[in-house]
């Protein structure tokens, strides 16, 4: 039986924590920043948690994570 392979892209972009959720980095934050406001730059800060229906697609993407 082969091994399994992740998917790389996914593997960039997402990591499990140590309580099996799944952590993300928010989104619009790259660029065109300038039309947006500081509160909003400001309030993308940090990480966010994937949403529980896009989890299970995720982990299959991430078998050995």
């Amino acid at each position: 039986m082969p091994k399994m392979k992740t998917n790389r892209g996914a593997a960039k972009r997402f990591k499990v924590r140590a309580g099996g959720s799944i952590k993300r980095a928010q989104a619009f934050k790259r660029h065109i920043l300038t039309k947006k406001t500081t509160k909003s730059k400001r309030q993308l800060r940090g990480i966010a948690s994937v949403h529980p229906s896009d989890a299970k697609a995720i982990r299959t993407m991430l078998p050995y994570a």
